[in-house]
Protein backbone atom coordinates (compact mmCIF):
# COMPACT_ATOMS: atom_id res chain seq x y z
CA UNK A 1 0.00 0.00 0.00
CA UNK A 2 1.13 2.51 -0.10
CA UNK A 3 2.33 0.55 2.36
CA UNK A 4 -0.93 1.00 4.54
CA UNK A 5 -0.15 2.12 7.85
CA UNK A 6 -2.41 1.86 10.47
CA UNK A 7 -2.02 5.67 10.79
CA UNK A 8 -0.48 3.15 7.69
CA UNK A 9 0.41 2.26 6.73
CA UNK A 10 2.55 1.44 6.96
CA UNK A 11 5.90 0.97 5.19
CA UNK A 12 8.78 -1.31 4.25
CA UNK A 13 11.94 -2.71 3.23
CA UNK A 14 12.35 -4.87 0.53
CA UNK A 15 8.81 -4.56 -1.24
CA UNK A 16 6.07 -6.42 -1.62
CA UNK A 17 4.02 -3.96 -3.30
CA UNK A 18 4.72 -0.86 -2.05
CA UNK A 19 7.02 1.21 -0.55
CA UNK A 20 6.39 1.33 2.75
CA UNK A 21 7.40 -1.02 7.47
CA UNK A 22 9.98 -0.88 10.77
CA UNK A 23 12.11 -2.04 13.33
CA UNK A 24 14.08 -0.33 16.17
CA UNK A 25 16.69 -0.19 18.53
CA UNK A 26 17.39 -0.39 21.75
CA UNK A 27 19.53 0.83 24.83
CA UNK A 28 21.09 -0.22 27.73
CA UNK A 29 21.08 2.52 30.59
CA UNK A 30 23.47 2.81 33.15
CA UNK A 31 22.41 5.51 34.86
CA UNK A 32 19.25 5.53 36.36
CA UNK A 33 17.51 8.69 38.26
CA UNK A 34 13.70 9.06 40.18
CA UNK A 35 11.82 11.54 37.80
CA UNK A 36 8.80 12.98 39.46
CA UNK A 37 6.79 15.84 36.38
CA UNK A 38 5.50 19.48 38.13
CA UNK A 39 2.18 20.73 38.13
CA UNK A 40 0.94 17.56 40.36
CA UNK A 41 2.18 14.42 38.32
CA UNK A 42 2.79 12.03 40.66
CA UNK A 43 6.39 9.60 40.97
CA UNK A 44 7.10 7.87 37.46
CA UNK A 45 9.22 5.00 36.89
CA UNK A 46 13.20 5.64 37.37
CA UNK A 47 14.53 6.75 33.95
CA UNK A 48 18.21 7.81 32.64
CA UNK A 49 18.30 11.58 31.60
CA UNK A 50 19.48 10.53 27.95
CA UNK A 51 17.02 8.06 27.52
CA UNK A 52 14.04 8.97 25.23
CA UNK A 53 10.72 6.85 25.49
CA UNK A 54 8.36 7.50 22.35
CA UNK A 55 5.02 5.92 22.16
CA UNK A 56 4.06 4.20 19.08
CA UNK A 57 0.28 3.05 17.98
CA UNK A 58 1.48 0.11 16.27
CA UNK A 59 4.73 -2.61 16.49
CA UNK A 60 6.20 -4.19 14.05
CA UNK A 61 4.85 -7.85 13.07
CA UNK A 62 9.15 -8.52 11.54
CA UNK A 63 11.91 -6.20 11.67
CA UNK A 64 12.89 -7.68 8.35
CA UNK A 65 13.23 -5.03 5.93
CA UNK A 66 13.04 -6.97 3.08
CA UNK A 67 9.23 -7.87 3.74
CA UNK A 68 6.38 -5.56 3.64
CA UNK A 69 5.67 -5.46 7.21
CA UNK A 70 4.04 -2.48 7.81
CA UNK A 71 5.00 1.24 8.83
CA UNK A 72 5.55 0.59 12.52
CA UNK A 73 9.48 -1.28 11.13
CA UNK A 74 10.11 2.06 9.20
CA UNK A 75 9.36 4.37 11.87
CA UNK A 76 11.73 2.58 14.27
CA UNK A 77 14.72 1.47 11.94
CA UNK A 78 14.65 3.95 8.92
CA UNK A 79 17.16 6.52 9.66
CA UNK A 80 18.06 5.01 12.87
CA UNK A 81 19.35 1.52 12.78
CA UNK A 82 19.52 0.95 8.52
CA UNK A 83 20.55 3.66 6.25
CA UNK A 84 21.02 3.70 2.27
CA UNK A 85 23.24 5.71 -0.06
CA UNK A 86 20.57 8.58 0.24
CA UNK A 87 18.43 9.48 2.85
CA UNK A 88 15.34 11.76 3.19
CA UNK A 89 16.32 15.26 4.90
CA UNK A 90 14.96 14.78 8.42
CA UNK A 91 11.97 17.13 8.86
CA UNK A 92 10.62 16.54 5.14
CA UNK A 93 8.30 14.77 3.12
CA UNK A 94 10.68 13.79 -0.15
CA UNK A 95 13.22 15.96 0.12
CA UNK A 96 16.13 13.31 -0.64
CA UNK A 97 19.73 14.27 0.35
CA UNK A 98 22.92 11.20 0.48
CA UNK A 99 24.03 9.24 3.31
CA UNK A 100 26.34 6.26 3.19
CA UNK A 101 27.23 7.74 -0.50
CA UNK A 102 29.40 10.83 -0.28
CA UNK A 103 27.01 12.75 -2.72
CA UNK A 104 24.31 12.40 -5.22
CA UNK A 105 24.91 9.93 -7.80
CA UNK A 106 26.47 10.52 -11.21
CA UNK A 107 23.72 10.28 -13.62
CA UNK A 108 24.80 9.00 -17.28
CA UNK A 109 23.66 11.10 -20.48
CA UNK A 110 20.64 8.16 -21.45
CA UNK A 111 19.48 7.97 -17.45
CA UNK A 112 20.06 4.15 -17.02
CA UNK A 113 23.45 4.64 -14.99
CA UNK A 114 23.80 6.10 -11.55
CA UNK A 115 27.22 5.93 -9.89
CA UNK A 116 27.59 6.11 -6.52
CA UNK A 117 30.89 6.95 -4.57
CA UNK A 118 30.63 5.33 -1.07
CA UNK A 119 32.03 7.57 2.28
CA UNK A 120 35.25 6.04 3.93
CA UNK A 121 35.06 4.83 7.83
CA UNK A 122 31.53 3.85 7.80
CA UNK A 123 31.14 0.37 9.93
CA UNK A 124 28.38 -1.69 11.16
CA UNK A 125 27.36 -1.94 14.15
CA UNK A 126 28.97 -5.32 14.90
CA UNK A 127 32.57 -3.23 13.87
CA UNK A 128 32.60 -4.50 10.04
CA UNK A 129 33.67 -2.21 7.89
CA UNK A 130 30.76 -0.58 4.79
CA UNK A 131 32.03 -2.52 1.36
CA UNK A 132 31.08 -2.04 -1.96
CA UNK A 133 30.05 -5.55 -1.89
CA UNK A 134 27.49 -5.34 1.17
CA UNK A 135 25.78 -2.33 -0.77
CA UNK A 136 25.65 -4.69 -3.79
CA UNK A 137 24.14 -7.54 -1.78
CA UNK A 138 21.48 -5.49 0.30
CA UNK A 139 20.67 -4.09 -3.21
CA UNK A 140 20.58 -7.01 -5.33
CA UNK A 141 17.80 -8.65 -2.97
CA UNK A 142 15.75 -5.82 -2.97
CA UNK A 143 16.09 -3.97 -5.96
CA UNK A 144 13.67 -6.21 -7.96
CA UNK A 145 10.62 -5.68 -10.00
CA UNK A 146 8.52 -7.42 -7.57
CA UNK A 147 9.64 -4.99 -4.72
CA UNK A 148 9.92 -1.68 -7.01
CA UNK A 149 8.45 -2.35 -10.09
CA UNK A 150 11.30 -2.40 -12.50
CA UNK A 151 15.00 -3.68 -12.71
CA UNK A 152 17.81 -2.07 -11.29
CA UNK A 153 21.56 -4.20 -11.59
CA UNK A 154 23.65 -3.34 -8.87
CA UNK A 155 27.68 -3.45 -9.60
CA UNK A 156 30.58 -3.20 -7.77
CA UNK A 157 33.07 -0.85 -9.97
CA UNK A 158 35.75 -0.81 -7.18
CA UNK A 159 36.14 -0.89 -3.08
CA UNK A 160 34.51 2.61 -3.24
CA UNK A 161 32.20 2.90 -5.81
CA UNK A 162 28.53 0.99 -6.58
CA UNK A 163 27.06 1.61 -10.56
CA UNK A 164 23.34 1.12 -10.90
CA UNK A 165 21.93 0.30 -13.92
CA UNK A 166 18.22 0.49 -15.39
CA UNK A 167 17.07 -1.34 -18.53
CA UNK A 168 14.99 2.34 -19.26
CA UNK A 169 15.11 5.73 -17.65
CA UNK A 170 13.29 5.19 -14.07
CA UNK A 171 13.32 8.60 -11.85
CA UNK A 172 11.40 7.12 -9.24
CA UNK A 173 15.01 5.10 -8.54
CA UNK A 174 16.44 7.41 -5.81
CA UNK A 175 12.95 7.57 -4.36
CA UNK A 176 13.17 4.06 -3.91
CA UNK A 177 17.06 3.61 -2.63
CA UNK A 178 15.77 6.65 0.13
CA UNK A 179 13.30 3.96 1.43
CA UNK A 180 13.36 0.25 2.40
CA UNK A 181 14.61 -1.25 -1.01
CA UNK A 182 17.72 1.32 -0.27
CA UNK A 183 18.51 0.06 3.36
CA UNK A 184 22.13 -1.33 3.25
CA UNK A 185 22.98 -4.93 5.56
CA UNK A 186 25.94 -6.51 6.27
CA UNK A 187 26.40 -9.39 3.51
CA UNK A 188 28.23 -11.81 6.07
CA UNK A 189 26.58 -10.96 8.80
CA UNK A 190 23.97 -14.32 10.32
CA UNK A 191 21.71 -12.20 12.64
CA UNK A 192 18.17 -13.05 12.10
CA UNK A 193 16.46 -10.36 10.02
CA UNK A 194 12.63 -11.23 11.50
CA UNK A 195 13.75 -10.13 15.48
CA UNK A 196 17.21 -8.30 15.15
CA UNK A 197 18.81 -5.61 13.10
CA UNK A 198 22.37 -4.85 12.36
CA UNK A 199 23.16 -1.75 10.53
CA UNK A 200 25.32 1.76 10.20
CA UNK A 201 22.93 4.43 11.64
CA UNK A 202 23.30 6.16 14.98
CA UNK A 203 21.64 3.81 16.85
CA UNK A 204 22.03 0.22 17.37
CA UNK A 205 18.97 -2.80 18.01
CA UNK A 206 19.54 -3.80 21.72
CA UNK A 207 16.04 -5.86 22.14
CA UNK A 208 12.96 -6.08 21.34
CA UNK A 209 10.24 -7.21 23.87
CA UNK A 210 7.46 -8.19 21.71
CA UNK A 211 3.91 -7.07 22.78
CA UNK A 212 5.72 -4.59 24.85
CA UNK A 213 8.83 -2.46 23.39
CA UNK A 214 12.05 -1.70 21.39
CA UNK A 215 15.18 -0.38 22.86
CA UNK A 216 17.60 1.19 20.66
CA UNK A 217 21.46 2.43 22.10
CA UNK A 218 23.68 5.19 20.88
CA UNK A 219 26.03 3.83 18.57
CA UNK A 220 29.33 4.86 19.83
CA UNK A 221 31.69 3.99 16.87
CA UNK A 222 29.09 6.42 14.69
CA UNK A 223 30.44 7.84 11.27
CA UNK A 224 28.38 11.17 11.00
CA UNK A 225 27.55 13.48 13.97
CA UNK A 226 26.73 11.33 16.93
CA UNK A 227 23.74 10.88 18.40
CA UNK A 228 22.23 13.28 21.55
CA UNK A 229 20.31 10.43 23.24
CA UNK A 230 21.77 7.57 24.85
CA UNK A 231 18.63 5.18 24.12
CA UNK A 232 15.24 5.34 22.92
CA UNK A 233 12.45 3.21 24.05
CA UNK A 234 9.82 2.40 22.00
CA UNK A 235 6.66 1.79 23.60
CA UNK A 236 3.53 0.17 21.76
CA UNK A 237 0.41 1.53 22.91
CA UNK A 238 -2.96 1.28 20.55
CA UNK A 239 -5.53 2.22 22.71
CA UNK A 240 -5.56 5.97 23.06
CA UNK A 241 -6.51 6.16 26.30
CA UNK A 242 -3.60 4.05 27.85
CA UNK A 243 -0.85 6.06 25.54
CA UNK A 244 -2.25 9.89 27.59
CA UNK A 245 -2.41 7.91 30.78
CA UNK A 246 1.49 6.83 30.17
CA UNK A 247 1.98 10.63 28.98
CA UNK A 248 -0.09 11.74 31.96
CA UNK A 249 2.29 9.44 34.68
CA UNK A 250 5.32 10.52 33.35
CA UNK A 251 6.16 7.01 31.40
CA UNK A 252 6.07 9.01 28.10
CA UNK A 253 8.55 11.70 26.70
CA UNK A 254 6.46 11.10 23.05
CA UNK A 255 3.45 10.14 21.47
CA UNK A 256 3.10 9.83 17.82
CA UNK A 257 -0.35 10.10 15.95
CA UNK A 258 -2.81 11.01 18.89
CA UNK A 259 -6.46 10.34 18.40
CA UNK A 260 -8.34 13.46 17.76
CA UNK A 261 -11.06 12.70 20.25
CA UNK A 262 -8.43 12.51 22.85
CA UNK A 263 -6.47 16.12 21.95
CA UNK A 264 -8.43 18.13 24.10
CA UNK A 265 -7.32 16.39 27.50
CA UNK A 266 -3.35 17.56 26.55
CA UNK A 267 -4.46 20.79 24.99
CA UNK A 268 -4.02 22.97 28.26
CA UNK A 269 -0.69 21.14 29.69
CA UNK A 270 1.96 22.71 29.91
CA UNK A 271 4.48 19.91 30.21
CA UNK A 272 3.48 19.41 26.17
CA UNK A 273 3.23 20.67 23.11
CA UNK A 274 0.58 19.12 20.71
CA UNK A 275 2.29 19.51 17.37
CA UNK A 276 0.65 18.69 13.59
CA UNK A 277 2.96 17.03 11.47
CA UNK A 278 3.16 17.19 8.16
CA UNK A 279 2.38 14.14 6.20
CA UNK A 280 1.39 12.52 3.09
CA UNK A 281 -0.66 10.17 5.03
CA UNK A 282 -3.82 9.48 3.05
CA UNK A 283 -6.97 7.93 5.30
CA UNK A 284 -8.23 6.19 2.30
CA UNK A 285 -11.36 3.85 2.04
CA UNK A 286 -10.37 1.70 -0.67
CA UNK A 287 -12.76 -0.44 -2.94
CA UNK A 288 -12.09 -4.54 -3.94
CA UNK A 289 -12.64 -3.43 -7.61
CA UNK A 290 -12.01 -6.45 -9.30
CA UNK A 291 -14.74 -8.24 -7.60
CA UNK A 292 -18.70 -7.22 -7.91
CA UNK A 293 -20.86 -4.92 -7.16
CA UNK A 294 -17.64 -3.18 -6.59
CA UNK A 295 -16.39 -3.76 -10.25
CA UNK A 296 -19.12 -1.08 -11.72
CA UNK A 297 -17.68 2.20 -11.84
CA UNK A 298 -20.95 3.91 -11.49
CA UNK A 299 -21.09 1.66 -8.11
CA UNK A 300 -18.15 3.24 -6.64
CA UNK A 301 -18.59 6.78 -8.16
CA UNK A 302 -21.96 6.50 -6.17
CA UNK A 303 -20.52 5.65 -2.86
CA UNK A 304 -18.17 8.52 -3.47
CA UNK A 305 -20.26 11.03 -3.95
CA UNK A 306 -22.47 9.48 -0.81
CA UNK A 307 -19.17 10.69 1.59
CA UNK A 308 -19.47 13.91 2.91
CA UNK A 309 -15.78 14.62 3.60
CA UNK A 310 -16.40 17.50 4.95
CA UNK A 311 -17.90 15.95 8.21
CA UNK A 312 -14.96 13.53 8.34
CA UNK A 313 -12.60 16.35 8.94
CA UNK A 314 -14.83 18.05 11.16
CA UNK A 315 -14.55 15.21 13.63
CA UNK A 316 -10.64 14.56 13.22
CA UNK A 317 -10.21 18.01 15.66
CA UNK A 318 -7.96 19.49 12.87
CA UNK A 319 -5.94 16.61 12.41
CA UNK A 320 -6.84 16.14 8.40
CA UNK A 321 -6.97 18.26 4.88
CA UNK A 322 -9.44 17.45 2.30
CA UNK A 323 -8.04 15.79 -0.75
CA UNK A 324 -9.31 14.38 -3.87
CA UNK A 325 -6.41 12.11 -5.04
CA UNK A 326 -3.69 9.82 -3.93
CA UNK A 327 -1.06 12.59 -4.37
CA UNK A 328 -0.88 15.36 -1.37
CA UNK A 329 0.15 18.71 -1.77
CA UNK A 330 4.07 17.44 -0.44
CA UNK A 331 4.27 15.09 -3.39
CA UNK A 332 4.92 15.66 -7.25
CA UNK A 333 1.36 15.37 -8.99
CA UNK A 334 -0.73 17.22 -6.90
CA UNK A 335 -3.50 18.94 -8.57
CA UNK A 336 -6.65 19.82 -6.46
CA UNK A 337 -9.44 17.12 -7.68
CA UNK A 338 -11.30 17.63 -4.64
CA UNK A 339 -14.69 18.49 -7.28
CA UNK A 340 -14.35 15.20 -8.58
CA UNK A 341 -17.05 13.07 -7.09
CA UNK A 342 -17.74 15.52 -4.17
CA UNK A 343 -20.75 15.22 -1.77
CA UNK A 344 -23.78 14.38 -3.92
CA UNK A 345 -26.42 11.71 -2.19
CA UNK A 346 -28.54 12.59 -4.93
CA UNK A 347 -26.39 11.54 -7.26
CA UNK A 348 -24.97 9.01 -5.64
CA UNK A 349 -28.94 7.55 -5.09
CA UNK A 350 -29.45 7.72 -9.05
CA UNK A 351 -26.75 6.03 -9.73
CA UNK A 352 -27.43 3.39 -7.69
CA UNK A 353 -30.71 2.77 -9.11
CA UNK A 354 -28.93 2.81 -12.53
CA UNK A 355 -26.61 0.23 -11.37
CA UNK A 356 -29.60 -2.12 -10.24
CA UNK A 357 -27.64 -1.78 -6.66
CA UNK A 358 -30.55 0.07 -4.73
CA UNK A 359 -30.54 -2.29 -1.64
CA UNK A 360 -26.44 -3.08 -1.32
CA UNK A 361 -25.16 -4.41 1.20
CA UNK A 362 -21.30 -4.24 1.98
CA UNK A 363 -18.91 -4.82 4.70
CA UNK A 364 -16.26 -2.29 5.70
CA UNK A 365 -12.61 -4.02 7.01
CA UNK A 366 -11.06 -2.18 9.24
CA UNK A 367 -8.05 -2.15 11.69
CA UNK A 368 -9.26 -2.46 15.26
CA UNK A 369 -6.57 0.42 16.34
CA UNK A 370 -8.76 2.94 14.73
CA UNK A 371 -11.26 5.15 16.56
CA UNK A 372 -15.05 3.92 15.43
CA UNK A 373 -15.62 8.04 14.69
CA UNK A 374 -15.01 8.19 10.91
CA UNK A 375 -16.27 4.38 10.51
CA UNK A 376 -19.64 4.97 12.13
CA UNK A 377 -19.98 8.25 9.84
CA UNK A 378 -19.26 6.39 7.02
CA UNK A 379 -22.07 4.11 7.76
CA UNK A 380 -24.98 6.77 8.65
CA UNK A 381 -24.07 8.92 5.88
CA UNK A 382 -24.08 5.36 3.02
CA UNK A 383 -27.28 4.56 4.98
CA UNK A 384 -29.04 7.63 3.88
CA UNK A 385 -28.00 6.68 0.01
CA UNK A 386 -29.75 3.02 0.91
CA UNK A 387 -26.21 1.30 1.56
CA UNK A 388 -26.48 -1.42 4.55
CA UNK A 389 -23.06 -1.37 5.71
CA UNK A 390 -21.42 -3.97 8.23
CA UNK A 391 -18.34 -2.67 10.00
CA UNK A 392 -15.37 -5.84 10.71
CA UNK A 393 -13.07 -4.97 13.31
CA UNK A 394 -10.06 -6.89 13.29
CA UNK A 395 -6.22 -6.37 13.93
CA UNK A 396 -3.44 -4.98 12.07
CA UNK A 397 -1.82 -8.46 11.10
CA UNK A 398 -5.23 -9.95 10.27
CA UNK A 399 -5.93 -6.74 8.06
CA UNK A 400 -2.16 -7.23 6.18
CA UNK A 401 -3.42 -10.75 5.63
CA UNK A 402 -6.90 -11.03 4.62
CA UNK A 403 -7.03 -7.49 2.86
CA UNK A 404 -3.69 -6.36 1.52
CA UNK A 405 -2.42 -9.94 0.87
CA UNK A 406 -5.61 -11.83 0.16
CA UNK A 407 -7.53 -9.15 -1.34
CA UNK A 408 -11.01 -10.81 0.73
CA UNK A 409 -12.53 -7.91 1.37
CA UNK A 410 -16.00 -5.25 -0.34
CA UNK A 411 -14.65 -1.88 1.69
CA UNK A 412 -11.31 -1.30 3.74
CA UNK A 413 -10.41 2.14 5.91
CA UNK A 414 -7.01 2.43 6.46
CA UNK A 415 -4.26 4.71 6.66
CA UNK A 416 -2.09 4.89 3.41
CA UNK A 417 1.27 6.86 5.65
CA UNK A 418 3.66 6.42 2.66
CA UNK A 419 4.51 9.22 0.37
CA UNK A 420 5.14 8.86 -3.33
CA UNK A 421 3.10 5.50 -3.63
CA UNK A 422 0.87 6.25 -6.82
CA UNK A 423 2.40 3.23 -8.62
CA UNK A 424 0.26 1.53 -6.55
CA UNK A 425 -2.60 2.74 -8.50
CA UNK A 426 -0.42 2.16 -11.61
CA UNK A 427 -0.83 -1.92 -10.36
CA UNK A 428 -3.48 -4.05 -11.06
CA UNK A 429 -2.04 -6.60 -8.64
CA UNK A 430 -2.63 -4.22 -5.66
CA UNK A 431 -5.13 -5.07 -3.38
CA UNK A 432 -7.82 -2.18 -4.69
CA UNK A 433 -7.36 -5.01 -8.22
CA UNK A 434 -7.70 -1.24 -9.88
CA UNK A 435 -6.73 -2.01 -13.93
CA UNK A 436 -6.28 0.97 -16.38
CA UNK A 437 -4.28 0.42 -19.14
CA UNK A 438 -4.59 4.97 -19.40
CA UNK A 439 -2.85 5.04 -16.07
CA UNK A 440 -0.58 2.76 -16.08
CA UNK A 441 0.62 4.00 -19.43
CA UNK A 442 0.44 7.86 -18.39
CA UNK A 443 2.63 6.62 -15.22
CA UNK A 444 5.30 4.76 -17.12
CA UNK A 445 5.83 7.91 -19.10
CA UNK A 446 6.05 9.80 -15.86
CA UNK A 447 8.84 7.90 -14.14
CA UNK A 448 10.77 7.95 -17.58
CA UNK A 449 10.47 11.46 -17.68
CA UNK A 450 14.14 13.16 -17.80
CA UNK A 451 12.55 16.51 -17.40
CA UNK A 452 10.24 17.56 -14.00
CA UNK A 453 7.80 19.57 -15.14
CA UNK A 454 7.16 16.66 -17.77
CA UNK A 455 7.14 14.24 -14.99
CA UNK A 456 4.61 16.39 -12.99
CA UNK A 457 2.26 17.18 -15.79
CA UNK A 458 1.85 13.32 -16.65
CA UNK A 459 1.27 12.35 -12.71
CA UNK A 460 -1.60 14.83 -12.68
CA UNK A 461 -3.50 13.48 -15.96
CA UNK A 462 -2.62 10.15 -14.36
CA UNK A 463 -4.33 11.12 -10.60
CA UNK A 464 -7.04 12.87 -12.48
CA UNK A 465 -8.05 9.72 -14.41
CA UNK A 466 -8.27 7.41 -11.16
CA UNK A 467 -9.89 10.20 -9.36
CA UNK A 468 -12.75 9.82 -12.16
CA UNK A 469 -12.57 6.03 -11.95
CA UNK A 470 -12.41 5.78 -8.21
CA UNK A 471 -11.11 2.90 -7.00
CA UNK A 472 -11.02 4.21 -3.65
CA UNK A 473 -12.41 7.62 -1.86
CA UNK A 474 -9.80 9.42 -0.42
CA UNK A 475 -11.43 10.77 3.12
CA UNK A 476 -8.74 13.15 4.19
CA UNK A 477 -4.91 14.48 4.07
CA UNK A 478 -3.95 12.79 7.75
CA UNK A 479 -1.89 15.50 9.64
CA UNK A 480 -0.98 13.48 13.02
CA UNK A 481 -0.55 15.29 16.21
CA UNK A 482 2.23 14.41 17.97
CA UNK A 483 2.40 15.35 22.03
CA UNK A 484 6.04 16.01 22.37
CA UNK A 485 7.38 16.49 25.90
CA UNK A 486 8.76 19.95 26.67
CA UNK A 487 11.83 18.37 27.62
CA UNK A 488 12.46 17.42 24.56
CA UNK A 489 14.26 19.33 21.20
CA UNK A 490 14.30 18.57 17.81
CA UNK A 491 11.69 16.00 17.41
CA UNK A 492 10.45 15.74 14.13
CA UNK A 493 7.53 17.40 12.83
CA UNK A 494 6.74 16.02 9.37
CA UNK A 495 6.40 12.44 7.53
CA UNK A 496 6.03 11.10 11.90
CA UNK A 497 3.86 8.17 10.43
CA UNK A 498 6.70 6.63 8.01
CA UNK A 499 9.72 7.81 9.59
CA UNK A 500 11.08 8.81 12.96
CA UNK A 501 14.96 10.20 12.71
CA UNK A 502 16.50 10.74 15.87
CA UNK A 503 19.59 11.42 15.62
CA UNK A 504 18.98 15.07 16.16
CA UNK A 505 16.95 14.44 19.24
CA UNK A 506 17.95 15.50 22.53
CA UNK A 507 16.21 15.38 26.20
CA UNK A 508 16.90 17.50 28.85
CA UNK A 509 15.09 16.34 32.53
Amino acid sequence: MTEPNPAPEYQKRSRSKTPLIVAVIVVVVIAIVVAAFALGRGAQEETADDELTVGLVLEPTSLDVRTNTGVATSQILLDNVYEGLVGIRAGTVAELEPVLATDMPELSDDGLEYTFTLRDGVAFHDGAELTADDVVASLAETLVPENIGFAATPAKVDDRTVKITLDEPNNTLLWQLANFPGAIREADATNNLADSAIGTGPFAFEQWKQGDSLTLVKNDDYWGDAAKLDSVVFRFLPEGRAAVNALQEGDLDVFTALEPELRDELQGDDDFALVRADSSDVFTLGFNTAEAPLDDQRVRTALSRAIDTDALISAQNGDGKPLGSPITELEPGYRDLTDVNAFDPDSARALLAEAGQQDLSLELTVPNIYPTTVADLLKSQLADVGVTLGIRQVDFPTWLEQVYTNHDFDLSYVDHAEARDFANYANPDYYFGYDSPEVQELFAKAIAATDDAEADRLLQEAAARVAEDAPAKWLFNYTPTNVVGTQVQGFPDANTNSRINLGDVSIQR
